[in-house]
């Protein structure tokens, strides 16, 4: 029967992927990739020659209708972005929906994200733990950090190189720069990094260093009041 997989894909190290991803992105008819291009260097590691489509996130209001109908003529396709999971802080949400509407059968596969690897990392309490992903980059931002600084959890954040400093400044100045912070990048890659520490000792060393990669913020909780 026809159905829709979202598969997730390594983060950086390519070994990082399960024998049952592979398979999948094997037998479906269509794999819906982020970017052909990123996605192509994967395929041909694991000498996989299915076909693929362009899925991402400015195309994915008008193409999710599409797929869907093509699932439902037969087709089973495969959904994958660039690196991690689908759906978290990347497209997916829209097309697994338009397929529940349709009774389409979704199947997730288990596998590679980026912010669990970042918050075992970290050492702050993961128990109970707030995922936000990237910050708005102008309307609602300060808004946004007054909210989460008020948490009693540990806060997971994604951001980019070049907005580092920016964020870390912020953090520092909506929640502290006393509070624990853990910052990792290029996750899984030769170069890997974590740094920990308060926010202020964080921001001293970053802003100091050329960043590279993907990054992943974890932000400790209030410490209680002796």
């Amino acid at each position: 029967m026809s159905k829709l997989y979202i598969v997730p894909t390594p983060i950086g190290n390519l070994e990082d992927i399960t024998f049952r991803a592979v398979k999948v992105l094997t037998e479906v008819d269509t794999i819906l990739a982020e970017d052909t291009r990123t996605s192509g260097r994967l395929l041909k590691h694991y000498d996989i020659s299915t076909k693929m489509n362009s899925y991402h996130m400015f195309n994915e209001h008008k193409m999710a209708e599409g797929f869907t109908e093509r699932i439902l003529s037969g087709e089973t396709m495969a959904l994958i972005t660039d690196a991690g999971t689908p759906a978290i802080s990347d497209p997916g949400y829209l097309l697994v929906r338009e397929c529940i509407k349709k009774d389409i059968e979704v199947e997730c596969l288990p596998g590679a994200t980026a912010f669990v690897p970042a918050l075992v990392n970290s050492g702050l309490p993961n128990d109970k733990f707030f995922f936000e992903g990237f910050l708005p980059h102008k309307k609602g931002r300060q808004t946004r950090l007054k909210f989460l600084a008020t948490l009693p959890h540990s806060i997971v954040f994604y951001e980019s190189p070049h907005r580092l400093v920016k964020t870390l400044t912020q953090l520092a100045e909506f929640f502290g720069d006393s509070r624990k912070v853990s910052v990792s990048r290029e996750l899984t890659k030769l170069h890997e990094e974590t740094q920990r520490g308060t926010i202020a000792g964080v921001l001293d060393y970053f802003s100091n260093k050329t960043v590279k990669g993907e990054i992943v913020i974890v932000v400790g909780a209030p410490e209680k009041e002796k």
